[in-house]
């Protein structure tokens, strides 16, 4: 396996542990909170800025861990350049990427329209952000296995 798919794979578990635990934590601080339309705004504003970059902290972490041990334990270093296959295919799986974010974001406004609840606006749009994230992933190991 290529160096990229197992730091694609690492990103995948990454996303799914932050956000997991995160968003969990916020569920449970929602529940526990009896707000009205313009402070259930604020809330869901709130998570979802303070979100960026308690994932950011956590996905640098996680990568610095995974670089040591990945040198440590395959003694081999992270490739230092990138060629025009790395760079088409992170263009690819961005793109695929973008694609699922858009549709999840047009879910979320179908949700509005429909007269649901506002926490499911932002509960569809965090969960196509993730999602997004997980399949951007996705796409760089199957574009990387598969070839182009």
């Amino acid at each position: 396996m290529y160096y990229h798919e197992k730091k694609s794979i690492v990103n995948i578990l990454s996303t799914l542990l932050i956000y997991g635990i995160y968003y969990w934590t916020v569920q449970k601080e929602y529940d526990l909170m009896a707000m009205n339309a313009d402070e259930e705004l604020q809330f869901w504003g709130k998570t979802m800025l303070l979100s960026i970059p308690i994932a950011i902290a956590g996905k640098i972490i996680i990568h610095i861990i995974f670089s040591i041990t990945h040198r440590l334990v395959m003694k081999e270093e992270q490739p230092r350049f990138e060629d025009e296959r790395d760079r088409l295919i992170a263009l690819k799986s961005t793109r695929n990427s973008f694609i699922f974010f858009g549709m999840g974001f047009f879910c979320a406004l179908g949700a509005i329209a429909l007269g649901w609840p506002l926490q499911t606006m932002f509960v569809i749009m965090i969960i196509a952000g993730v999602l997004s994230d997980i399949f951007d992933n996705l796409s760089q190991v199957y574009f990387h296995q598969k070839g182009i």
